[in-house]
């Protein structure tokens, strides 16, 4: 699948979906593949942002992914930052960090969901839960902050 395809299919399994503040999911997957982008990644790294949270969300199944055409790099990206049911986040950050190219993926997620102005809009009560949860998986990861 080319870039273009990848994105148009991400957007058409997310469509109709919307954020925590209300906004159409697909403006998160463009930051993510746009940060990914920026931080220096390549056509797997930014394939595997616009399909991020397919398979997490149900927008696409974990047998459309092994089936899709995308390389097996942009597809093990893609599970690897993929949170499963009960899993521990130590687990999750393990997982991620023990798979070339799905770090920098994870990056960006997180700084788009951190994002100040993103986060501005919601209750103090989820900002605050969301802040903390984004700043301990950033240290999990060996990230500062």
């Amino acid at each position: 699948m080319t870039l273009a395809q990848v994105e148009a299919t991400a957007r058409a399994a997310h469509a109709g979906q919307t954020d925590k503040a209300g906004r159409p999911y697909a403006e998160h997957l463009q930051a993510v593949a746009e940060g990914v982008r920026a931080r220096g990644g390549d056509d797997e790294q930014i394939a595997a942002a616009w399909l991020h949270d397919a398979v997490e969300d149900g927008a696409l199944s974990a047998e459309w992914l092994r089936e899709a055409a995308l390389s097996s790099r942009t597809k093990d990206i893609v599970l690897a930052v993929t949170k499963r049911a009960g899993e521990p986040p130590g687990t999750y950050a393990a997982r991620i960090l023990a798979t070339p190219g799905a770090l920098l993926v994870k990056e960006s997620d997180l700084a788009h969901n951190a994002d100040p102005a993103r986060l501005a809009v919601l209750d103090e009560e989820t900002r605050r839960r969301l802040t903390e949860k984004y700043a301990r998986m950033r240290a999990l990861l060996g990230r500062v902050g």
